[in-house]
């Protein structure tokens, strides 16, 4: 499998942008990735580790 050319740290602040009220297709205009993309990076990332 091919290895991300974003580090986890990227990815964080692009998933920040979309919380903070940012269009999704703005933010994968200016990221260089799709929607799938992103959306994928939402369910895998957000939300995943919050503390309860």
């Amino acid at each position: 499998m091919k290895a991300s050319k974003f580090s986890d740290a990227q990815k964080a602040f692009i998933l920040k942008q979309g919380a903070e009220g940012i269009p999704v297709a703005e933010i994968c205009r200016r990221a260089g990735i799709s929607q799938a993309t992103y959306f994928n990076w939402k369910k895998k990332y957000d939300g995943c580790c919050r503390p309860r």
